[in-house]
């Protein structure tokens, strides 16, 4: 028998019992959801009931140069001086405000949260009274109706913060919830609502807007059904995310984003785009405030949007080269260090991790949450970070929200910042008042109670002394996601401040760097909030699985990029190789041969090019680990360094203006077919890349826009406007550059004086 026949009847007796275990975990899973020991979101849409508008408040009024036309058919704005381009508008003859009677019900385990929205009332129905122009503010007033039940509502239309912006400001009393409607041109796309790992279009779908872990495989299978099975839930759904909240942006080119430092802006919100005209934003509060945009350009709208914000700048250094995460101690740090400069790779910093020493839990290898250099574990720190500092390459390390008691480590010689918290009043606490105690996978740890501004200060001034203060340049700002509904909070309702955790940590890392005297160390984010741009000079993509996969792999690491990127993060990029390895048992999931080097080609062309071990090291490669791993990523490192005059007008356009470094081709080329697609990217203006994201793929089909496109690497020219299949082969990302744009000839140039 030829050798592939056997392989083939080995592998059918596999295949076979693979499936078969699948469906019994699918059984098993189906049984547990019917016994609710699964959760899942029940979150329930509204839907627009009639629009009555009386004579007394049909008119049209102008609100700083926007015309605002209420009539019987509903609300418009249009901006007569952009050719009555308009703002924003309402569904004709439904009603565009609503509100709901009822509660929101969570169930939370080890970071992820499930909302079950309860309905008692819906007043869908809305009676428009009067209008009133109050000198630059227009008052709409009427009541809401349903079920038998009324409330009244205020709607104060005012002129947004950049002209031809417009702020609605709505108010109501004893209500569970508010529900905005805005019509959109019928099947037209929708895209944002935080950084959401699914179609960038999210038409059809239903989302709550709650910040959350992601989940493990979320749809892949059997990833997902296992873990679900084996930890309650924890496989996720396309739905969960780090980072959500409530800003979107429509094909049309309109935009929302509710007002970041309103009090109520970071409730639990539901954006509902099922219907093929409309977009339903409903927010856990009785108050709501938005700012409404729209331009004739995607890219124009979301820097207009972030018109008057402040972002951090980026440090330069960051451009020399990749970021190289290692674990192990001083010794490992050092010797693969120097394999990795032996094979011409470009650093620009090693990330330790695991500089506070390694604790075993049930998910493996975890870190001590103590924050506080473990000098047994790494023995000679100083004269490491002086070593490498000589050599150009930089520190950084990780501290994250969480506190954890020290008695276990059996070392004495640390600060026990878990007690100086507890005795100072600085931890979350429960209901019963004592200390928040969350299971963190076979150990405890309690939140430092960032509502709290003498909390937020002491906790700034140990990661400035302990963190910053031990030769870092910058760390892994992680977590954020996991304050309880039910948590007592020094100031403020659990409930409106879950969604601005994330907020207020980076308000928290911020104000550490100043202290340290290091305004431009670089501190990355995985949870996100409205207006925290404004604190984060970086982000990333979280915890992606070790596959391609567009639930939870490589290609969710992109998708998560791009509506980032429309709802306002500027910077993002992912891990190397992705993080989380999981031996499922009928399936091992661990990082396929070709992963590594396919991941760093994609991170090539982005602001910060860094690595991860990932979950189970020993278990994965690695990119150090031999020496045609060393060489293929030393290759792409100087594809990245050579781009680093390229990336720092792109960081510092992405600063000054707040559009995304890396973002989807409908912001680049709207209205065009290469628009349509999910699988490339814009690195910039002018650098189109289209990652090879399947194993053993040596092609990519790449949508290319009108023009004619030059490849970076090879120089072959391909005609645009049509979908090209182009040799990708290791080691040759697909990138281009329209040949007769501005910055082609300096970008061709930079690719060839990469020694690759």
């Amino acid at each position: 028998m030829p050798q592939e026949d056997r392989d083939t009847g080995h592998r059918w007796p596999r295949l076979v019992g693979a499936l078969v275990l699948s469906l019994v975990l699918i059984g098993a899973l189906a049984i547990l959801l019917l016994l609710d020991r699964v959760p899942r979101d029940d979150v329930e849409a509204v839907e627009p009931g009639r629009l009555v508008v009386s004579e007394q408040a049909v008119g049209e009024w102008f609100v700083g140069g926007v015309e605002v036309i209420l009539g019987e058919t509903g609300l418009r704005m249009v901006d007569p001086e952009r050719d009555d381009l308009v703002v924003w508008e309402s569904s004709p003859d439904r009603a565009f405000l609503m509100a709901v009677l009822g509660e929101v019900e969570w169930t939370e385990h080890r970071g992820y949260f499930w909302a079950d929205t309860r309905h008692e009332c819906e007043l869908v129905d809305q009676d428009v009274r009067s209008a009133t122009d109050d000198g630059g503010r227009l008052q709409i007033s009427g009541v809401l109706s349903g079920c038998g039940q009324q409330r009244e509502f205020t709607i104060n239309v005012l002129e947004g913060d950049v002209r031809g912006d417009v702020e609605l400001d709505i108010v109501t009393r004893n209500v569970g919830a508010l529900s905005l409607v805005s019509a959109r041109t019928p099947n037209i796309g929708v895209h944002g609502f935080g950084e959401q790992f699914a179609p960038f279009d999210l038409s059809g779908t239903v989302t709550p807007l709650v910040v959350r872990e992601q989940g493990v495989g979320r749809g892949e299978q059997p990833l997902t059904v296992l873990a679900d099975v084996t930890n309650r839930g924890a496989g996720g759904t396309e739905q969960m995310t780090y980072a959500a909240w409530p800003s979107f942006v429509t094909g049309d080119v309109r935009g929302l984003a509710l007002v970041p430092d309103a009090e109520t802006s970071h409730a639990f919100a539901v954006a509902d785009a099922t219907a093929s005209d409309r977009v339903v934003l409903t927010t856990w509060a009785p108050e709501l405030r938005a700012t409404l945009t729209a331009d004739v350009d995607p890219l124009a709208l979301v820097e207009r949007r972030s018109a008057g914000e402040t972002r951090p700048g980026l440090a330069r250094w960051l451009g020399r080269g990749a970021v190289l995460g290692i674990q192990g101690g001083t010794e490992k740090v050092r010797r693969v260090v120097e394999d990795m400069q032996a094979a011409g790779t470009e650093l620009s910093a090693v990330w330790l991790q695991d500089w506070t020493g390694q604790r075993q839990a049930q998910l493996g290898d975890r870190l001590w949450w103590t924050w506080q250099l473990d000098e047994q574990h790494y023995p000679e720190w100083d004269a490491m970070v002086n070593d490498l500092a000589e050599d150009g390459i930089r520190v950084l390390t990780y501290v994250n929200t969480w506190l954890v008691d020290p008695a276990d480590k059996d070392d004495d010689s640390i600060r026990n910042l878990y007690s100086e918290a507890e005795g100072k009043g600085y931890l979350v606490t429960d209901p019963t008042g004592e200390v928040y105690l969350l299971d963190q996978g076979g150990f405890d740890a309690a939140l430092v109670d960032l509502t709290n501004r003498d909390a937020r200060e002491w906790y700034s001034a140990v990661i400035a002394s302990e963190v910053l203060g031990q030769g870092a340049d910058g760390f892994m700002a992680d977590f954020g996601e996991g304050l309880p509904f039910d948590a007592v909070l020094a100031d403020g309702d659990p409930a409106l401040e879950h969604n601005r955790w994330p907020l207020l940590w980076a308000r928290t890392v911020e104000r550490a760097c100043e202290l340290a005297a290091k305004p431009s160390c670089v501190a990355w984010f995985r949870t996100g909030s409205a207006g925290m741009a404004e604190h984060a000079p970086m982000f990333w993509n979280g915890d992606q699985m070790v596959t391609y996969a567009p639930q939870d792999g490589m290609a969710s690491a992109l998708l998560g990029t791009f509506s980032a990127g429309v709802s306002g993060w500027h910077l993002t990029h992912s891990d190397v190789g992705g993080y989380t390895s999981i031996n499922a048992q009928v399936r091992d999931y661990v990082r396929p041969p070709e992963m590594n080097q396919r991941w760093a080609e994609m991170e090539a062309f982005g602001v910060m090019m860094r690595t991860h071990e990932g979950n189970r090291p020993a278990e994965n490669p690695q990119v150090y680990d031999t020496a045609e791993s060393r060489e293929a990523f030393a290759r792409m490192t100087r594809l990245y360094a050579a781009l680093a005059p390229y990336r720092q007008r792109v960081v510092k356009q992405a600063v000054e203006t707040g559009a995304p470094a890396l973002r989807h081709t409908w912001l680049q080329y709207p209205g065009t077919s290469a628009a349509e697609s999910d699988r490339q990217f814009f690195f910039g203006p002018a650098i189109l890349v289209a990652p090879v994201m399947a194993e053993g793929a040596t092609s990519v089909d790449v949508a290319l826009p009108p023009g004619t496109w030059v490849h970076l690497l090879t120089g072959e020219r391909y005609d645009g406007d049509r979908t090209a299949s182009v040799q990708a082969p290791l080691g040759t990302p697909a990138a281009f550059v329209e040949a007769t744009d501005p910055d082609a000839e300096s970008i061709l140039a930079m690719v060839a004086g990469a020694e690759l």
